[in-house]
């Protein structure tokens, strides 16, 4: 907003001010930087699952690993689609190309060990040899343990 100041007489104090006013402009970025940082871990969710704590390094690979999760109500999914535990092997061969593509197991904290161990053989049983359990980091990044 520019302005001047005028004097009793009706004359100008000085030139008018041409600074921009960046009030508005620091306004509507620390909005959309709310709105990004609130909405950006909503964007990198799955199904819910609550994940137990390890120390290990993320793996590098190539192709996207397929997610295998159990949830606390003890429902399996591969990657986000809900399927019946007799189904689960017809479902992977479905979405790998090989069985040689890496397969991640997540099981919530709150399902039994044996359970989770089943899947696992279940799956390994099925020829897929890559199979490897998903734990929390104490970083809150998920990795995944070899």
């Amino acid at each position: 907003m520019a302005f001047a100041l005028r004097k009793n007489d009706g004359d100008f104090d000085a030139p008018p001010m041409s600074d921009m006013n960046v009030t508005p402009l620091v306004d509507v970025m620390l909005v959309l930087l709310i709105v990004f940082m609130v909405a950006a871990p909503m964007m990198a969710t799955g199904v819910p699952i609550d994940l137990p704590k390890a120390q290990t390094k993320p793996l590098v690979d190539q192709k996207q690993p397929i997610a295998v999760s159990i949830n606390s109500e003890g429902k399996y999914f591969v990657d986000q689609r809900e399927v019946a535990a007799d189904e689960l092997i017809l479902v992977l061969g479905e979405n790998a190309e090989s069985k040689e593509r890496r397969i991640h197991v997540r099981g919530d904290k709150s399902v039994s060990y044996g359970k989770v161990i089943e899947i696992m053989g279940l799956i390994n049983s099925a020829g897929y040899v890559k199979v490897a359990l998903v734990s929390e980091s104490s970083g809150a990044a998920i990795k995944a343990t070899p």
